[in-house]
């Protein structure tokens, strides 16, 4: 036997008695870690969940995609066992949310997802009192668009057709196929983006055929942010003819520019802000930009009356000087939309950063007596 064959048959033999004395080499050690329940409901008022978790080793837990409406402690521990505390804040939104909790230990997850319920809306009825009653409304229970069925049509028009606005209003959709107006979770968003170098937006008319005389309306917005948008939720006569003859109604409007000031104006023959004599007034709302708000008018053949919140913004008293002052006794339909940039929502300029941007309206409601 030379000495080549004796090397190599030592090297076969050592290969055979695995090359240790532990017996073990090459096992993988197994991370154990559970956490249970694997899923936490929640109501809309919000409270406490409890997870437990055991671990052979350091863990840590956290929300998954960095959500803010709930919490976890503790948010880390050592080996044993553990009750975390999952604490779940009041959702005051009309639409459900999800999220998700990783508990971590070594390369092991283990994931435990959350879901929260949707606020309930109140119930309809009228501030004004019981002699109002509801002849219209849309509480946008149906998603998908504004629903054609229940009166609401599409204003079409080009970037500088009113206002040197800069905005193109399409039917529907964008040539790109995306949706101005869109509902989902009882609330309809006026969506406002660039496509293409465009800008597209919405606007919606509600019974633009025959409106109503006289009443009380209301709608519940939440407004966008960013200097250039110019959302509005108004009224223009049916049988229009001329304008400021025929009249013009702002229940509300703001500029983005000029945050969370909400303003309310008439305008007419007599009164309107291109001499000078319009009848406005504006207030601040704190949180109009993210935040719901109800706008509403009463509006009777005497008087005026606009709200925000329930507290009164302008008042306008008919003092019986014939149409030019007093163009209000005919019927009027109800308007929502977005500009952007314009003679007022541009007057600072517009910062293309913020888009898109959206117009949220979580109801309209018209009563009559």
């Amino acid at each position: 036997m030379n000495i080549l064959t004796v090397a190599l048959s030592t090297l076969l033999a050592l290969s055979a008695c695995g090359g240790g004395d532990d017996g073990n080499s090459g096992e993988i050690t197994t991370i154990q870690l559970t956490a249970t329940p694997t899923a936490i409901n929640m109501a809309a008022e919000g409270g406490t969940a409890s997870i437990s978790v055991t671990a052979d080793r350091e863990w840590a837990a956290f929300a998954t995609n960095g959500e803010t409406w709930f919490t976890v402690t503790p948010a880390n521990g050592k080996a044993g066992s553990t009750t975390l505390t999952v604490t779940i804040t009041e959702n005051v939104n009309y639409e459900a949310r999800e999220g998700q909790i990783t508990v971590k230990a070594g390369s092991q997850r283990e994931f435990i997802s959350v879901s929260q319920a949707a606020a309930t809306k109140p119930s309809i009825t009228c501030p004004m009192g019981d002699e109002f009653k509801l002849v219209w409304h849309d509480e946008f229970e149906k998603d998908g668009t504004i629903d054609e069925q229940n009166g609401w049509t599409y204003q079409v028009a080009n970037a500088g057709w009113v206002n040197h606005e800069l905005q193109t209003y399409v039917n529907v959709a964008s040539p790109g196929g995306r949706e101005v107006a869109t509902v989902k979770s009882g609330i309809l968003s006026i969506n406002c983006f660039k496509e293409n170098g465009k800008i597209y937006s919405g606007r919606v008319y509600a019974h633009a055929n025959k409106g109503w005389q006289y009443g009380y309306i209301e709608a519940s917005i939440r407004l966008p942010k960013g200097k250039g948008t110019w959302p509005a939720f108004w009224m223009m006569p049916v049988n229009f003819r001329a304008w400021p003859d025929d009249g013009e109604i702002d229940i509300m409007e703001e500029v983005g520019y000029h945050p969370n000031y909400v303003s309310s104006s008439l305008h007419a023959t007599s009164h309107v802000h291109s001499n000078g004599t319009q009848v406005t007034h504006e207030m601040y709302c704190a949180g109009a930009e993210g935040e719901f708000h109800t706008y509403s008018i009463l509006w009777t053949a005497e008087n005026i009356t606009t709200f925000v919140d329930g507290k009164v913004q302008l008042s306008y008293d008919n003092r019986g000087l014939g149409h030019d002052d007093w163009p209000y006794n005919a019927p009027f339909y109800v308007i929502l939309n977005l500009a952007w940039g314009g003679d007022w929502g541009g007057a600072q300029g517009v910062d293309e950063s913020a888009l898109p941007v959206s117009l949220d309206v979580d109801w309209v409601r018209v009563w009559q007596k």
